[in-house]
C-alpha cells in the first residue's frame, strides 16, 4: 500500500521500499499567496533576460523604411501574422536596389557630416563659411587654400555634396521605376 505525505511544497511518497522518492512541486513558495499566481519559469527568464541585456536592447537602431512592423506576443517572441504572407509582398513592393543604394550612401552622408563638425570645429570663426560659399559660388579653387584644416573642410564639404546629389538622383530613378512599373 503507497501513500502521500505532504510536507510545505514537498511531496514524499511512503511504499513498501527503503528508499524515499522526495519530488518538488515548483520554485518555492511566498507567504500569502497562491501557487497560481506566481511567475511561471518562461517569465522569470524573460525578466532575467531583460535585466541582463536591456541596456543593450536600448541603445537606438535606424529605423526601416517600412510602415508595417511585426508585433509581438506576451513571450517577447516575433508575431509575424500577415506580413509572412504574399499579401506583405504586394503592399510593400520588391527588394529596391536604388533605394537600398540610397539608404547606404545616406548612412555615409551621415559619417561624412559627423567628421566635417569635428573638422569645422578646429578652425574658430565664420571664416571657414566664407571660403565654402566662395567655392561653391566658383570664386576661388582648391588649389588656393593653403591651411590644411580648410583643404580637410572642403573635401568633405565637396564629399557631401556629391552624396546627396548621388542620393537624390538613385531616388528620383527609384521613383520614375516604380510609376513605369504601375503603368
Amino acid at each position: 500500500m503507497t501513500h502521500q505525505i505532504s510536507i510545505g511544497r514537498s511531496v514524499v511518497e511512503e511504499g513498501p521500499w527503503l528508499i524515499q522518492v522526495e519530488r518538488q512541486t515548483g520554485y518555492g513558495s511566498v507567504p500569502g499567496l497562491d501557487d497560481s499566481e506566481l511567475a511561471d519559469p518562461e517569465e522569470l527568464e524573460r525578466q532575467v533576460f531583460v535585466q541582463e541585456w536591456g541596456p543593450i536592447l536600448a541603445l537606438p537602431v535606424l529605423g526601416s523604411r517600412s510602415g508595417f512592423h511585426p508585433g509581438r506576443d506576451e513571450l517577447g517572441r516575433l508575431d509575424l501574422g500577415a506580413f509572412g504572407t504574399v499579401d506583405f509582398e504586394r503592399l510593400y513592393g520588391s527588394f529596391d536596389k536604388a533605394r537600398y543604394k540610397a539608404d547606404k550612401l545616406r548612412e555615409e552622408l551621415r559619417r561624412t557630416l559627423i567628421t566635417l563638425s569635428i573638422v569645422s570645429e578646429r578652425l574658430p570663426g565664420n571664416a571657414k563659411y566664407q571660403v565654402l560659399k566662395l567655392l561653391d559660388m566658383g570664386i576661388i579653387d582648391f588649389d588656393h587654400i593653403v591651411s590644411e584644416d580648410m583643404q580637410a573642410i572642403v573635401r568633405r564639404h565637396v564629399q557631401a555634396k556629391r552624396l546627396q546629389e548621388e542620393i537624390r538622383d538613385l531616388w528620383d530613378y527609384s521613383r520614375r521605376r516604380r510609376l513605369a512599373e504601375d503603368q
